[in-house]
């Protein structure tokens, strides 16, 4: 038995043996785990003044026992900030209301309440004047297909979702699911599309069905999404890298300096305040839409074609303000 194992797993052993109705005593306690009698004497006034453990000693059996056979040790013994912890996870619950999870998670969250001391300071779960999450904008998924998705993916499954494309058409696509993956309040399952032969990266909000097959499939073990999606800006992902790079106006940078956007992100400072933020990605699509969420804040150096890209969009754009209500088509 190790020595120095956490006080809590001391704590269960302890109990076992008190469970077990051997009468153990701290001298025959602290031989089996290898600490001093008097740790084990702390261990026992700790259960006993701290957890209200009803244990006594027995004189005719020289050793203690619990006085009534249904209490249970509180499973976990964590101090103020776990307690926070676990109520500001509790509050990032909330993003994922509506998905199959959420009530395991819930539930969970109820066992961990349950299973604290009385005497630890309660969850402030309802107080809602301490802690606000606001989770992202959320696409609309049907509960079905979410449901079905979960599913293959738990138990490595193939199956055939109604696939809608950004013009609107629907068409049958067959996937071995690989990888779930939640990103800026959308659903999407990475996994090898029978019809391209390849790994594709599927949205469950475009998803008009999903039905789950009977075949099952092996994961190939090449399959490593954090090295496949290592240089994306977002979800999507290419085989290409490119650097890019963006001048950012002393106001704007004072926003871009406080986050790590990428983690291929280098600063340049220049002495005006202003900054050039130095990426290299294989995808330009979520890069490129970021970028004009700045709007004249951001002005890209490179590569040109993204540059003369998003002045085309921006052209686009001007021109469809300046149409009159109704006109643009």
């Amino acid at each position: 038995m190790a020595k120095y194992n956490p006080l809590h797993t001391r704590l269960l052993f302890i109990d076992r043996k008190l469970r077990e109705k051997c009468f153990p005593n701290c001298g025959s306690l602290a031989d089996e785990w290898e600490v001093s009698v008097r740790t084990i004497q702390r261990d026992l006034d700790h259960m006993r003044y701290e957890l209200d453990a009803p244990i006594e000693y027995s004189a005719q059996h020289r050793g203690y026992y619990y006085t009534e056979d249904q209490y249970q040790l509180p499973a976990l013994n964590i101090r103020e900030s776990d307690l926070f912890a676990i109520y500001l996870a509790e509050k990032l619950l909330t993003q994922y209301e509506g998905t199959p999870i959420y009530d395991n998670l819930r539930s969970m969250f109820g066992k961990i309440e349950a299973s604290l001391p009385d005497k630890t300071v309660a969850l402030p779960s309802h107080d809602p004047g301490l802690f606000t999450v606001l989770p992202p904008f959320t696409t609309v998924i049907l509960p079905d297909v979410l449901t079905t998705v979960f599913d293959c993916l738990r138990n490595s499954t193939r199956m055939t979702i109604d696939y809608r494309s950004p013009g609107g058409e629907v068409a049958p696509r067959e996937i071995d699911p690989y990888h779930g993956v939640r990103f800026e309040g959308d659903w999407y399952v990475v996994g090898h599309c029978h019809l391209r032969q390849a790994i594709r990266t599927f949205s469950l909000a475009r998803m008009a069905a999903a039905r789950k097959g009977t075949a099952q499939f092996v994961r190939p073990a090449s399959f490593d999404f954090r090295k496949l999606f290592g240089s994306h800006f977002g979800i999507h992902w290419g085989k290409d890298e490119v650097e890019v790079r963006i001048h950012f106006s002393p106001k704007a940078a004072a926003y871009v300096r406080e986050r790590q956007w990428h983690p291929s992100q280098r600063l340049e400072e220049r002495n005006d305040g202003s900054l050039i933020l130095v990426l290299t990605v294989n995808h330009l699509l979520e890069l490129k839409r970021w970028i004009l969420s700045w709007g004249d804040g951001a002005r890209v150096i490179a590569p040109r074609e993204l540059a003369d890209d998003l002045c085309q969009t921006a052209c686009r754009m001007a021109a469809m303000a300046r149409m009159p209500n109704g006109d643009a088509k």
